[in-house]
C-alpha cells in the first residue's frame, strides 16, 4: 500500500544508511553552488526516506571517481517516468530510473528516478528502500559517465563498481543473493 500524499507526516521506516565522510569531502559546505539539482516532484519520496537529497548527494559523492555529475536529479513517479520513457525510448512503461546526457559541450546530465517503482523493487527484493535508491543513483552516474550493461562483460564490470561504490555508503552489494 503506497503511503498517503497528503501534507501529513510520515515516520519513516526505511533510514537505514549510515553517515560517511565521503559526502562531506566530496561536497564541503562552500561547494553546494555546483552540487546536483535535487529536485522531489513528489513528497511521498518523504515518506520513505527522510532527507533524499542528502542520500543523493552521498551517492553522487561516492563515485567522484568513476561516475559523472549530473546536472539535476529528479525524484518523480511512474506516471512522469512512463511518459518520458515512451517519449526517448519508446517504451510505454515506467522504469525505475532513466538517465539523460546532456547535448555535446554542456555539462551534467539529468537522472530521473520512479517512486512507485522504486518502492516496488526493493520491497520485492526485502530492502530498504534507501539502498535501492542509492544504487539507482549510482547506476545513473555510471551511465552519464559511459558505462553500459548491454552485454555480459559490460553487465558484471559495471555491477562489480556498483557494489564497490555503494559498500562506501555501507550499503550492501545489491547483487549477492540474499541470504
Amino acid at each position: 500500500m503506497e503511503p498517503p500524499s497528503s501534507s501529513s507526516h510520515v515516520q519513516p521506516q526505511d533510514v537505514t544508511y549510515r553517515e560517511s565522510s565521503v559526502f562531506a569531502e566530496s561536497f564541503p559546505s562552500s561547494a553546494f553552488e555546483d552540487a546536483p539539482e535535487v529536485l522531489v516532484e513528489d513528497r511521498r519520496w518523504r515518506s520513505y526516506i527522510a532527507s533524499p537529497e542528502k542520500l543523493v548527494w552521498r551517492a553522487l559523492a561516492a563515485c567522484t571517481d568513476y561516475g559523472k555529475q549530473p546536472g539535476s536529479v529528479v525524484l518523480s513517479t511512474d506516471r512522469v517516468v512512463k511518459r518520458l520513457n515512451g517519449e526517448h525510448r519508446g517504451k510505454h512503461r515506467p522504469t525505475n530510473v532513466l538517465t539523460f546526457e546532456p547535448p555535446p559541450g554542456i555539462p551534467g546530465g539529468d537522472i530521473i528516478l520512479a517512486l512507485e517503482t522504486v518502492v516496488r523493487e526493493a520491497h520485492k527484493a526485502g530492502k530498504p528502500v534507501s539502498h535501492h535508491l542509492a544504487h539507482l543513483i549510482v547506476h545513473g552516474s555510471l551511465h552519464l559517465a559511459g558505462y553500459d550493461h548491454h552485454h555480459a562483460g559490460e553487465a558484471r564490470e559495471m555491477e562489480m563498481l556498483e557494489s564497490r561504490l555503494l559498500s562506501r555508503l555501507g550499503v550492501p552489494n545489491p547483487w549477492k543473493p540474499r541470504s
